[in-house]
Parts: structure tokens; C-alpha cells; sequence
């Protein structure tokens, strides 16, 4: 992937330098939310690794669990650096890739004769607020549509590769198409007609929804990275990366690493096998009309 060079965007906040909250020396995981449903307030990319396993259940927040009582001081007000204000070269990767979304869904959406509104971006380090509630390291990256943002702890991608053995800079870019394919879903109304749904079931049909809104945003994902393959040079090298990425953030795959049994009515997020299913049916059709997974027999 060739992303140096390209359009950046400038909807970032970047709060690291804001007087966020210290890291909470345990091990950072991914924040399972359920944006607005009973069970959470944020959509995040899989289920968590090692102890936060134990909440792997939609929108529990096990962070607490983490390194013992959880995070410093929170950041009490976002903190910019100014559009089109690249620091460093973390975020000059994550602000293209922004760009990149936000280029493809305004033409998917315009195609429809819709406007496509996009997110904000909030970077941030040890901890920061949310409309969702306190955002720490230990969530990993997540979507609220309470605000419309998507909030990623820089640290992250380190935690990916070391943690998940995930990693690479297509790996980075998928964990940020599918966080903003959440964004794509609370626009067109499916995360607010799932959640409602959701506040009527009981766990374990909440847990099923829950899985393919997530398999959805990896489809949602795939078509992304569809239709800016040309503009970053995307090879297949890049498209068995995130395939693998998609794999290691299965929910089997997540129990099994955890050392614990496999246990199908708590899935979140779906299966290694369907994770990577989804993300490819996208890449595959370039059309986010392939993505009903609201309507597929089998997932």
C-alpha cells in the first residue's frame, strides 16, 4: 500500500497532547460496544484478548479489570492541532486513511443521491471522554455514535502486532475502515434500528445482532478498501493482510488464544472464518448492497 503523498483529512483531534490519562499498565484490549443499546455505547473492531476475554459479552467494559483500578486523569476537553496539522507520521497515516473513507463513501453515497456526513477522528493517549463514557487504552479502537466519532488510542497498532501478531500498514487501515463503516451504519439508520431491536431481546439474540452489525462493517470495510485499491496501490499482499488481521480477531480465535473454552452464544463480533468471509464479499464486490448480512441465510 502507497498511502505517503496522499490527500489527508482534517477531521482529527488529536488529544494526546491534551493531558489525557496514563496508560493503565495492563493489557490493552478492543472495546466491544453496542452503540446505544442496552449493553453499550460503542462499536468496536473484535472482542479482547487474554483477562478482557472475560467481558467478552456485547458492551462490557471489563477495562477496570486492566492493570488494576484502571485509568489516570481523563482529558477533560478535546485539545486539536489545527486542520490539515500533521504532527507526526502516526497521524499522517491515520489522517489519509481517513481521507481515503471519506472520499469513498461520498461517492457511494452521492451514487444514491445522499450526502454522506463524515466522522471525526478523536486520537488520544491513556484516556480521554466521549459522548459514550470515559474512553481508555485498554478498549482498543471504537465508534459512538452518541458524538459520531471514532476514537483510537495511538498505542493500538503496537498492541495489534505484539498482542494479536497482527499487524502492517493495510492491517492498520482495515481497524479504521471498519470503525468508520460504524459511522456508514448509524448514518443510513441500521445501528439505530439494531440497537432497538436489541433493547427488546434478551442476551443471546442481542449477542446475534450484535455480530452482524460487526460482520457488516467488515464487509462495509472490504468495500472501502475496494474502491481506494487503485489510489493506494493496494496488492494482494495488503488483502491477505487484513484477511489475516480478520482472523486473528475472530471471537473463536480470541477464546481459544484466551485458553478457554468456545462459546457460540457469546459471540460478538463472528467468527475468523466469517470475519474474513465478509471483509472479502466486499473487497470482492466493491458494492456496500452486498453487505446485507440483516438478510443472509448463513453468515
Amino acid at each position: 500500500m502507497q498511502w505517503r503523498g496522499k490527500r489527508t483529512s482534517s477531521n482529527i483531534e488529536d488529544r494526546r497532547r491534551s493531558g489525557g490519562g496514563r496508560r493503565s499498565g495492563g493489557l490493552p484490549g478492543i472495546r466491544i460496544g453496542g452503540g446505544g443499546g442496552r449493553r453499550g455505547g460503542g462499536l468496536g473492531i473484535g472482542a479482547t484478548i487474554i483477562v478482557l476475554l472475560i467481558g467478552a459479552y456485547f458492551g462490557v467494559d471489563v477495562s477496570g479489570l486492566v492493570g488494576g483500578s484502571g485509568s489516570g486523569p481523563v482529558a477533560s476537553a478535546p485539545q486539536q492541532s489545527g486542520p490539515n496539522t500533521i504532527d507526526d507520521d502516526q497521524e499522517a497515516f491515520v489522517a489519509t486513511i481517513l481521507a481515503e473513507t471519506e472520499q469513498v463513501w461520498t461517492g457511494i453515497f452521492q451514487s444514491s443521491g445522499q450526502r454522506y456526513t463524515p466522522t471525526t477522528l478523536v486520537l488520544y493517549q491513556g484516556g480521554t471522554t466521549s459522548a459514550c463514557g470515559m474512553a481508555q487504552s485498554a478498549m482498543g479502537p471504537f465508534y459512538c455514535p452518541g458524538d459520531r466519532k471514532v476514537y483510537l488510542d495511538t498505542d493500538f497498532f503496537r498492541v495489534m502486532e505484539q498482542q494479536l501478531n497482527a499487524g502492517g500498514e493495510f492491517a492498520n487501515a482495515y481497524v479504521i475502515a471498519h470503525e468508520v463503516a460504524h459511522h456508514v451504519q448509524n448514518l443510513t439508520g441500521i445501528l439505530g434500528q439494531v440497537n432497538a431491536q436489541r433493547e427488546r431481546a434478551s442476551e443471546r439474540e442481542s449477542n446475534a445482532l450484535s455480530v452482524r452489525i460487526e460482520l457488516q462493517a467488515d464487509c462495509y470495510a472490504g468495500v472501502w478498501a475496494h474502491n481506494a485499491a487503485d489510489r493506494l496501490a493496494v496488492t494482494e499482499a495488503d488483502i491477505r493482510q487484513a484477511l489475516a488481521t480478520a482472523a486473528r480477531i475472530g471471537d473463536d480465535a480470541l477464546q481459544r488464544a484466551a485458553g478457554g473454552r468456545v462459546v457460540p452464544d457469546s459471540f460478538t463480533h463472528g467468527t475468523s472464518e466469517q470475519r474474513q468471509n465478509w471483509f472479502f464479499a466486499g473487497y470482492r464486490a466493491g458494492d456496500p448492497a452486498q453487505c446485507d448480512t440483516f438478510r443472509a441465510a448463513s453468515l
